[in-house]
């Protein structure tokens, strides 16, 4: 009888060691899918940072958009670089680089050392704080400029600036700080009274 009840302790316990060990795979698989886990979530946090290191400011996204290089020229000329190169948001309303040709040699005078704060004056007048998507713009608006002075828009046929002296041609290129308007023409601010 000892060897009998020896015999279904062994067996018990072995038993039991079968069902531990069935327990730790599951175990395994678990630590194995917690893992698998872990790894989709750190590719998804790579994936964002790299969006974010892809992501250009309005200056970047300028300086890599040949049709506009006059503008970048002209923030360079006017030490607004750094400005639109921050955290914003801004909303930039872009002019082609024929849009600054239009302007014929008052481009030349303006690009000089000496005209630099009216030049930058000129470039506020393209720039509304906060970030504006097309589809905001309200017929008829009024949005203050980092001028000073206020634009109008229009949203009849296009989106259009100051009674039509300027047409946005692309719209909502978005950029870290902001978004990006380009349009067909330098629009100028109203004289200081």
């Amino acid at each position: 009888m000892k060897k009998l009840f020896l015999f279904l302790s062994i067996g018990c316990i072995a038993l039991f060691s079968m069902n531990c060990g069935g327990s730790s795979e599951g175990t395994k698989t678990d630590s194995t899918a917690v893992k698998e886990d872990t790894s989709a979530a750190e590719k998804k946090e790579e994936t964002k940072a790299e969006d974010k290191s892809e992501a250009k400011t309005i200056v970047a996204l300028a300086q890599g958009t040949e049709d506009l290089s006059t503008l970048v020229k002209a923030l360079q000329a006017a030490g607004l670089v750094e400005a639109l190169s921050g955290d914003g948001p801004f909303t930039v309303f872009a002019p082609t680089n024929e849009a600054f040709k239009a302007l014929g040699t008052t481009l030349d005078d303006l690009l000089k050392p000496e005209n630099k704060e009216k030049l930058a004056g000129i470039l506020k007048y393209h720039v509304v704080s906060g970030k504006v998507m097309a589809a905001d713009l309200k017929d008829g608006q009024k949005a203050a400029t980092l001028n000073g002075a206020e634009i109008t828009i229009s949203t009849k046929d296009g989106v259009k600036l100051n009674d039509g002296k300027a047409t946005v041609s692309t719209a909502d290129v978005v950029a870290s700080n902001g978004v990006v308007h380009i349009i067909n023409a330098v629009i100028l601010p109203p004289a200081k009274k």
